[in-house]
């Protein structure tokens, strides 16, 4: 069936919505990027000519009707996508749980003819929902015998539709890799953890920090991955028998070895092997008791809900909200209720009921004591963050570690990227585990030739996580000029293996490198490359590190402009973002800050479009919204600079709205790794290593290492759902070296989404939404690049 669908793409302009109506509610907890998600909804179903009501405080609402149930226009979710909660209020609703209250709801949603749902909440509010539908023709008749509505109706609404999205920070759904506010969530732990570590660093404390999540560890088990805590507890994977003392001993170590502070975090509802509770009290009273530690506890508590909701956050819940709208218009009586959701960056339909039975499933194995059960059920990005972080937060005594005999060289290249050193970090301490020497290079390529390398050990790198920046030094320079030094440098060190972490210069650096094997045996060894760059332009990944922090920066600024421009009415902002000939930064940025426009090099525009764009935000400037943000990206076109689109608006705008402009510039690249960056990094490079040592094993013969095949120099990158290793030379023919970019880039097909969220008449491809899938316990060896 598939098949035949490729052939005709489906469009989203064939899809209608007239006649029908569409209610938004949340519900439950709030998380932030929820109004992203409302304000996706309202635009994309107006947009198909539905009419679209909120539904005020959850389901509560629903039950009370009257005008908490209002009819909504473009302009009502303006100026909520920076705005963290959920500004239509949620609250917990006990008559809805009564078939009096439900039978209430329909009549209310009846007489305005509302038969089509989007629900924004946890796992109870969605289970909600679809008991609400099963029993909906019930409640219409018994409606109709009341004499509260009439046999027409009866017939005319005779189906409910309900599609949910996921909203809640403890991301404990299953069949989703990520649920709306996580993120953010993250973003606000990690910005304390931040904190506390340079007040613990003066005093050489102990700081035991206490994370939501009642049921699920994902906070607490990401936040220890992204800011290398020295321990953590959650609830589905309990400490073993005798925990106090091997946590005691590891933070004596790690105080023996100069480390001046220690971070211990605590999920809310962590508990112990025979599942009595774990509180962050009981263990600060061990520290003290045991080791006399200076020892401080923080509850983060509702911290975590609040603030603004991040970039990934917007974008995904943008995502998820139009691709809400799309399964509501193809629902029919026969599909399930479904929940729209992200798996890795594919959008994707679940059936509601599989995902929900799956959350019991875990509550229940945890319940019943089956713990490595409830990690497996946790799915595959749960399973990933356990195991990488107990890789990467015991050191092993020396005497327990393998001899490899093997040496591995760590270089960053290119421009710095936040998250560099989180990647740095992972590989040195894997290595290490594996039985290898790493060794640091400095200063990338140019540092090779020059001969600074020097090995680098487990405590080096302590601490590296949160840092941006590059710590070992990058430079541009290729290696092509400096061959022989390299060379000589890898034969002085006795290198077996390269692990290279950087931008696009890292790819024509190995692909430099490999060139040169038929001269040089050196680089007869196995080679990795890392993608790491603020401007997402590598060939064969989807993302690279540094990418999502640089798309935060961009984020915040563009929120402030936009206040700045709300005061003053009627003004119109130009911001220039980076990315060298790669759109993605300047894209994405409009879709998270809600521009009005976004100029990039893979769209061509010409003076028409820019007209165009112009009357666009004329006609804005006559409603209530008076003030508007266009993107350029700093080579979209090199005849419409920044000036030229700055005073072409100046000029057609006089007496309507006046203009600004403002480049962003390096503050894009600098600043501490945000949690995603933090987390992808320290994953995938960990990964990378573990594939030199495969690669290392199996390239050794008669005492030497020697590699020459094209899969011996690979660049590990995330696609669509997966991580994977491809050979940089079949790359080759997927990259535009002129420009530095790859030919087909994923994220183009997010364009039409900013288009229509901004009110312009797009075409939009949606062949890829609408396939239910199922919800799959997944084999063991799969990889995902969920984070």
């Amino acid at each position: 069936s598939r098949s035949a669908m490729d052939h005709q793409p489906k469009f989203f302009e064939n899809l209608s919505g007239a006649g029908k109506a569409i209610a938004v509610l949340t519900s439950g907890g709030d998380a932030q990027g929820m109004n992203a998600a409302v304000r996706a909804v309202v635009r994309m179903g107006i947009y198909v000519n539905a009419k679209v009501y909120f539904i005020y405080e959850g389901y509560q609402g629903m039950v009370d009707g009257g005008d908490n149930i209002v009819e909504v226009s473009w302009e009502s979710v303006s100026s909520i996508l920076q705005v963290g909660g959920t500004v239509i209020g949620s609250a917990r609703c006990k008559s809805f749980r009564t078939r009096e209250g439900r039978l209430q709801a329909a009549c209310n949603l009846v007489r305005r003819g509302i038969t089509n749902l989007c629900v924004i909440g946890g796992d109870g509010s969605l289970t909600g929902a679809n008991l609400f539908r099963e029993e909906w023709s019930g409640l219409l008749e018994e409606l109709a015998q009341k004499g509260k509505i009439d046999a027409e109706a009866v017939k005319k609404y005779a189906y409910l539709n309900i599609v949910g999205m996921v909203g809640s920070i403890d991301n404990d759904f299953c069949g989703t890799d990520m649920t709306i506010g996580t993120d953010s969530a993250l973003h606000r732990i990690i910005e304390v953890v931040d904190a506390i570590m340079t007040t613990a660093q003066s005093h050489q404390r102990t700081f035991v920090l206490e994370v939501m999540g009642r049921h699920c560890g994902y906070l607490a088990l990401v936040s220890a991955l992204a800011c290398g805590a020295d321990w953590v507890f959650i609830p589905e994977y309990p400490p073993e028998e005798g925990w106090e003392d091997s946590m005691c001993v590891k933070l004596s170590e790690n105080r023996a070895r100069k480390k001046r502070l220690n971070i211990i975090i605590v999920a809310e509802g962590a508990i112990d092997c025979h599942n009595k509770p774990i509180t962050s009290e009981k263990v600060k009273d061990l520290v003290v008791q045991r080791l006399g530690f200076d020892t401080r506890v923080t509850i983060l508590g509702h911290v975590q809900r609040g603030g603004t909701p991040s970039a990934f956050d917007r974008i995904l819940a943008s995502r998820m909200g139009v691709e809400a709208v799309l399964a509501l218009l193809e629902a029919t009586p026969d599909t399930p209720a479904c929940v729209v959701s992200l798996s890795g960056n594919q959008a994707v339909r679940l059936p509601l009921m599989e995902c929900v039975q799956m959350t019991q499933e875990v509550q229940k194995a945890m319940d019943e004591g089956r713990f490595l059960e409830a990690v497996r059920l946790r799915g595959r990005s749960f399973e990933n963050n356990l195991n990488t972080y107990k890789l990467l937060s015991h050191k092993k005594p020396d005497s327990e570690l393998p001899k490899s005999n093997f040496n591995v060289a760590v270089l960053n290249v290119g421009a710095p990227a936040a998250g560099m050193n989180a990647a740095v970090r992972a590989a040195v301490r894997v290595g290490i585990t594996e039985g290898h020497k790493i060794f640091a290079v400095i200063d990338g390529f140019e540092g090779f030739a020059r001969g600074k390398i020097k090995e680098i050990s487990w405590g080096d790198v302590g601490g590296w996580t949160g840092q941006g920046g590059s710590i070992l030094g990058t430079k541009r320079t290729l290696p092509a000029k400096y061959l022989e030094k390299i060379a000589d440098q890898m034969r002085t060190n006795n290198i077996n293996a390269l692990m290279v972490i950087g931008g696009f210069e890292a790819y024509l650096g190995l692909l430099e490198l490999s060139a040169a094997r038929e001269k040089y045996d050196e680089f007869c060894v196995p080679m990795v490359m890392v993608p790491a760059t603020v401007s997402n332009n590598v060939p064969g990944s989807d993302f690279s590190i540094g990418a999502d922090t640089a798309l935060n920066t961009i984020t915040d600024t563009c929120d402030r402009i936009k206040q700045s421009a709300s005061g003053t009415k009627r003004r119109v902002f130009i911001i220039e973002t980076m990315g060298g000939y790669c759109g993605y930064l300047a894209n994405m940025g409009a879709l998270a800050a809600g521009a009005d426009a976004a100029y990039i090099f893979e769209e061509q525009f010409d003076i028409r479009e820019l007209q165009a764009n112009v009357e666009h935000l004329t006609e804005k400037m006559k409603t209530s919204i008076q003030r508007g943000l266009v993107l350029r990206n700093e080579n979209c076109n090199e005849n419409y600079t920044t000036d030229f689109i700055y005073q072409l608006y100046s000029e057609e705008g006089k007496g309507v709205f006046d203009c600004r402009k403002n480049v962003l510039g390096h503050m894009q690249q600098g600043g501490a790794p945000s949690p995603f960056d933090r987390n992808f990094g320290t994953k995938i490079s960990a990964k990378a290593m573990q594939w030199i040592s495969k690669k290392l094993k199996e390239t050794y013969r008669k005492g030497k290492v020697f590699a020459n095949t094209d899969d011996s120099v690979c660049l590990l990158g995330m696609r669509r759902r997966n991580l994977v290793f491809q050979p940089v030379a079949e790359l080759k023919s997927e990259t535009d070296f002129v420009h530095r970019i790859p030919k087909e880039q994923w994220w183009l097909k997010l364009r039409p989404l900013m288009k229509i969220l901004a009110k312009y008449k797009t075409s939009y491809d949606v062949s890829d939404s609408g396939q239910l899938e199922h919800v799959a316990m997944l084999p063991k060896e799969a990889e995902t690049g969920a984070i």
